[in-house]
């Protein structure tokens, strides 16, 4: 017999659809918004430029995030939300002229005709995504393609920063959609920061102006439980000395730690529950990551990226990956590689991580990988998204 609690659940969510269906009824509203971003997590990536670049360009546009209630905490002061599943969640869902997110909008919705959706994405593919996942078992075993394309079909625009990224989400999510080829709205930061704006993001971190901060953010894997870190941190700031501070950012997957507590240098800063991940790339002079998209955006900075990667066969065979991000190759490869933690340390002592070799190679990922990110995407993308016009030319 069901509990009362899950009988008392079951009856909200009847009366909140009730409610629902009720509101598409209702006309549109030709100026509101609704902003999502990892699945409701909070205000981030993508979504997050384009909400603030709205406010600037386009102020008749009022933007609402949806958040799940156990991420509300995250919710910045006077950033307008709505509670996901809640009454107003589904009025503004229902009524929204304009909705916009990174990933989906949770619990399913209609979508009505006059509604533009904006799917932004919130990543480079390294790793395989929608229908091809269908060749690896376990992600297929895991993956509602049916529902997969129900959502690509919801989509009218899908935003890219690269060509590469174009290619694939046109064949592994399939639809009417409208590509737009205007680059990474979060990426903007990396081109418009001033030194002032890096030295205080570094101070408030703790990192001090002669310090050197590394970056560690690897990405999750389908065949592990739980954030197993490639490296020992603390023992890699040990190693390199002083100089050096380590900055572990785990994926928002395993929640808002990274399990490092008691750490005793005092030189490795858990980042995991920082809300700005560009901010800590902008704080970082050089990135230490696997597979992870971070390694992309990373790029706009010409800053060295040191691909750590040790279980490269296993990952390959479990996800499958675009491209042999280890080979050695120009415009595969970001910077200096590493399998083993020696190597690891190695190629800082060794200063190879900002060799010129591994310049060159940071040079050829930016041109394929960064080709449409200039610092101007939120304002491209404000502008076709809701129909902002552009300035007439001054003379």
């Amino acid at each position: 017999m069901p509990s009362r609690a899950s009988v008392k659940r079951y009856v909200r969510r009847q009366v909140m659809r009730a409610a629902y269906r009720t509101d598409l009824r209702s006309p549109l509203d030709p100026n509101l918004a609704v902003y999502g971003a990892y699945w409701n997590r909070g205000v981030a990536c993508n979504p997050a430029a384009i909400h603030a670049k709205g406010r600037e360009l386009a102020p008749h546009i009022r933007g609402v995030w949806a958040v799940s209630s156990r991420h509300r905490d995250r919710m910045p002061p006077g950033v307008p939300y709505v509670i996901e599943g809640s009454r107003p969640y589904w009025r503004a869902m229902a009524t929204a002229t304009y909705l916009v997110n990174n990933s989906s909008f949770p619990g399913g919705f209609t979508k009505r005709p006059g509604q533009r959706y904006l799917q932004t994405h919130h990543g480079t593919p390294l790793k395989t995504m929608g229908l091809d996942q269908r060749a690896y078992p376990e992600l297929a075993r895991k993956a509602d393609f049916a529902k997969i394309l129900a959502h690509v079909g919801q989509w009218d625009f899908s935003l890219s920063a690269n060509p590469h990224s174009t290619e694939v989400w046109d064949r592994v999510y399939p639809g009417s959609y409208q590509r737009l080829d205007l680059g990474y709205p979060r990426n903007d930061v990396y081109f418009t920061a001033t030194a002032e704006d890096i030295a205080k993001i570094r101070a408030e971190l703790g990192i001090h102006a002669d310090q050197t901060a590394l970056l560690y953010a690897p990405t999750h894997r389908d065949y592990r439980e739980g954030f197993v870190p490639d490296l020992d941190p603390e023992r890699l700031a040990r190693e390199l000395g002083s100089q050096y501070v380590v900055l572990v950012r785990a994926h928002y997957f395993y929640g808002r730690s990274a399990g490092l507590e008691g750490t005793p240098t005092g030189r490795v800063l858990d980042v995991t529950a920082h809300p700005r991940v560009e901010e800590l790339c902008l704080a970082a002079d050089a990135l230490i990551t696997d597979y992870s998209s971070l390694a992309f955006d990373y790029a706009c900075l010409d800053r060295p990226i040191v691909v750590h990667a040790p279980d490269w066969d296993t990952y390959r065979t479990t996800r499958g990956t675009y491209f042999d991000l280890l080979s050695g190759r120009r415009g595969d490869t970001p910077g200096a590689v590493t399998a083993t933690f020696d190597e690891l340390v190695e190629v800082f002592r060794a200063g190879e991580w900002r060799s010129p070799a591994s310049a060159a190679l940071r040079t050829a990922f930016r041109e394929r990988f960064c080709l449409y990110d200039d610092g101007h995407a939120a304002e491209r993308v404000v502008r076709r998204f809701f129909a902002v016009p552009f300035p007439p030319p001054s003379r």
